[in-house]
């Protein structure tokens, strides 16, 4: 058999049909081979970051952050599927439509799908690790049937199949923040940040046609398509007419990633309901009371009036009426990293992404009746003693807080990778 038109046909019919784009909390161990890549055990991911655990950052970074991969989980995954018996009068070229098997969509994190410059550069990090070439946009395989043409030589059994390498895993967060060195001074280094998250992409889609009979190479997209044939049973062997054969396995198969994925949807919708705050009795805020100011400038952090306003810069005045005066509340540290919630003494409100506009990157920041909700929590990092430079960090979108442009009435909102070119960084001062 072989593929029809003028595509090659490659070893047992498989084919490359279309190319997709090439393109990290804890240190990744030894680089995964290409030969590892296509086991489906979970490994440890190679180090293909820029940025290394360990290595110095300045005050600029401090509201920037990067990928690091932790672990990655390469598995041969059949999109489309078909089993097919052709007869002695029936080979040749023939259109088969497939029936959909499983569809694979690209995400990082809680995004649900691929916003902003982490994401990509967490994919990116994936595919040179691996040595593949992975999705790093927002893309999904076909959730409709597909027709693949074919040339049959033989008469036979055959799966018709396309499929992909489906590579999943989990990531961390490298963050600048402040660590104190042996001999008891400071310094600024990319560190191990508490967030943390998953990801979901796949390779190169790949088409083609496989018998029972055939030898494929174990742990190939082709041998999975092979697994959903029901070979040794009576649908294998006995004599049909030319045409669709049902098959038990990729019923089965097909059942399998239909309740995965309904429980995976119904997990989302309980994640969404719980980012609905639920109201606090009380904060148990620190005495001190600061401003957030863009360092060596005016303007700082204010506070909205209006509930559908947003915290913008602003330059304090006597009108201020305390918008601009904010108290870490519940404060917690871990490994060096503050995490808190940021009161308002002008509205009494706790500064949060908006829960509707989560999942976006450059969602403003505003505030709203302080609640137990990690929309709330801020993860601080800190520049070394005796200067007080921070970033801050959304705990639930693990995304950098900043500001597009310095000008007064600029809206704070989210960056999934923080401002590259320094804006993030703001300065604790204390009132």
């Amino acid at each position: 058999m072989r593929r029809t038109r003028n595509r090659l046909g490659r070893g047992l019919g498989a084919l490359i049909a279309t190319a997709t784009a090439a393109v990290g909390l804890a240190a990744t161990s030894a680089a995964a081979t290409p030969a590892a890549a296509t086991s489906a055990a979970a490994t440890p991911a190679a180090s293909g970051q820029t940025i290394q655990p360990g290595q110095t950052c300045t005050a600029a970074d401090l509201g920037k952050r990067h990928p690091v991969i932790k672990t990655t989980e390469v598995t041969p995954t059949i999109t489309h599927f078909k089993g097919w018996y052709v007869t002695q009068g029936s080979t040749g070229t023939q259109t088969i439509s497939t029936n959909v098997q499983e569809t694979i969509s690209v995400s990082v994190g809680v995004n649900g799908s691929v916003q902003g410059s982490f994401a990509v550069e967490a994919l990116g990090t994936v595919g040179a690790s691996l040595g593949l070439n992975v999705q790093v946009n927002y893309t999904t395989t076909s959730s409709t049937n597909k027709s693949i043409t074919w040339d049959f030589y033989q008469p036979g059994y055959y799966g018709l199949y396309e499929g992909t390498k489906k590579v999943t895993g989990t990531y961390g967060s490298l963050n600048c923040n402040r660590t104190q060195q042996g001999d008891g001074s400071w310094a600024l280094k990319w560190t191990e940040g508490p967030d943390t998250g998953s990801y979901t992409t796949f390779t190169t889609l790949e088409e083609g046609a496989v018998r029972c009979e055939d030898k494929v190479p174990a742990n190939s997209i082709m041998r999975k398509a092979q697994g959903l044939l029901d070979c040794g049973s009576p649908a294998a062997t006995a004599k049909h007419p030319a045409g669709p054969v049902p098959s038990v396995k990729a019923d089965a198969a097909k059942a399998g990633h239909e309740a995965e994925k309904a429980a995976k949807a119904a997990q989302s919708v309980k994640a969404t309901q719980a980012a609905k705050p639920a109201p606090r009795a009380g904060l148990s805020c620190q005495s001190a009371v600061y401003k957030i100011d863009v360092p060596g400038k005016p303007l700082n952090w204010s506070a909205p009036l209006l509930a559908n306003d947003g915290i913008r810069l602003r330059e304090s005045t006597f009108f201020s009426a305390h918008l601009d005066n904010w108290r870490l509340c519940n404060v917690t540290e871990r490994n060096g990293v503050i995490e808190a919630s940021l009161w308002n003494w002008g509205n009494g409100g706790c500064a949060t992404i908006p829960a509707n506009i989560a999942n976006q990157e450059q969602a403003y920041l505003t505030t709203a009746t302080c609640g137990e909700d990690d929309l709330q929590r801020f993860y601080i990092y800190r520049d070394v003693p005796g200067s007080t430079k921070i970033g801050l960090q959304n705990k639930y979108t693990g995304s950098m807080m900043g500001h597009d442009r310095y000008a007064d009435g600029e809206l704070i909102r989210q960056y999934s990778s923080g401002r590259q070119d320094g804006t993030g960084t703001y300065t604790l001062t204390g009132v």
